[in-house]
């Protein structure tokens, strides 16, 4: 009897799929790592468009947000899949023994950037000569060790960031951390001036992010619910980045009501311009690929920032077999006109 996910209260976006095939549709749940914003622009744009359910899915997409903690429903069996930022967590998995696999990274660069006021450095290294780095705690345990021992940065010139860009503004001798999606509209519409970005995935920064992951125990019950999961993604992310990505934008708009169509015009461009999603080894092998080199890279990187332990089994948590099937190539082909 195919398992069946109880009604989610809470912050819950339930988006109807129209009329759907004579066949029932297996109902799963997905649980991002924010509230709805152009980020999760493919998951909205696959349930608003149909994607999913052509694979035989109903998907209901739970929102994240402060105080939520969506991998822990997973864990707990009320979520089907789930949204994380990048290998970081799935290693502390490893080393916890939780039963998780990434199935999935529809993101070929995590966003994850500093920004600096325009022209005050000429390359990335002389950011880690300014007297002030805005940097948060979990950003300071985690990237920030990493430019200290790659990049010579210094700790003393770490400054706790509070997610208010003010500060920074004011300083045209500081740096700030961001999304390459989201910080920079806040300080173009609350400073006037357009910072420059320098993204850590052009750096070193090789983790691939907005992973897609679920329990051993429904990878191993249901491959076709992660076959159709992952492979609707992907779909999804190249209608919205080639196509047409109205319905999933109204998606977006309707579940979050903080959101603009601003944001989101600016959210887009920028995954586009900096190849978030669509890069590297997505180019041949699909939105979502991944590659067991580049995880393993990123992996001692790590270990040698003193971020994770050494000696992790790390091959358990990820698996190549659902991300590089190439789906979403033909669809970007016909899009694009190729």
């Amino acid at each position: 009897m195919k398992m069946m996910h109880a009604a989610l209260t809470g912050a819950v976006v339930s988006l109807a799929l129209g009329a759907g095939p004579a066949l029932a549709l297996d109902k799963v749940t997905f649980g991002t790592n924010w509230l709805p914003e152009a980020e999760h622009g493919g998951y909205y744009q696959a349930v608003a468009d149909g994607t999913y359910k052509k694979c035989g899915l109903d998907v209901t997409i739970v929102p994240g947000g402060p105080q939520v903690n969506n991998k822990a429903m997973m864990m707990a069996g009320k979520l089907t899949f789930n949204m994380d930022g990048n290998f970081l967590s799935p290693f502390q998995a490893a080393k916890q023994g939780i039963p998780l696999v990434v199935v999935a990274a529809d993101f070929q660069k995590d966003p994850q950037i500093l920004m600096t006021h325009p022209g005050r450095v000429k390359d990335f290294k002389e950011i880690g000569d300014l007297p002030k780095i805005f940097i948060g705690n979990n950003g300071y345990q985690t990237f920030y060790q990493w430019l200290i021992t790659a990049r010579h940065f210094k700790a003393s010139n770490r400054v706790p960031y509070t997610f208010n860009s003010g500060p920074f503004i004011a300083d045209k001798d500081s740096a700030q951390q961001g999304y390459v999606t989201s910080e920079p509209f806040a300080v173009e519409t609350q400073g006037h001036f357009k910072p420059d970005v320098w993204l850590l995935a052009d750096h070193g920064w090789n983790t691939p992010s907005t992973l897609i992951e679920t329990m051993q125990s429904t990878l191993q019950e249901h491959p076709e619910w992660v076959k159709c999961f992952v492979e609707g993604s992907a779909v999804g992310w190249a209608n919205y980045l080639y196509g047409d990505p109205s319905k999933g934008n109204a998606a977006i708009l309707k579940a979050n009501a903080e959101m603009s169509q601003a944001q989101l015009d600016f959210s887009v461009k920028a995954m586009k311009e900096h190849g978030i999603v669509d890069s590297g080894l997505s180019l041949t092998k699909g939105i979502g690929a991944m590659s067991g080199e580049t995880i393993h890279s990123f992996y001692d990187k790590m270990v040698k920032a003193g971020v994770v332990e050494k000696g992790l089994d790390i091959d358990k948590i990820y698996t190549l077999k659902y991300a590089n099937t190439g789906a979403s190539l033909p669809v970007k082909k016909k899009l694009l006109g190729q």
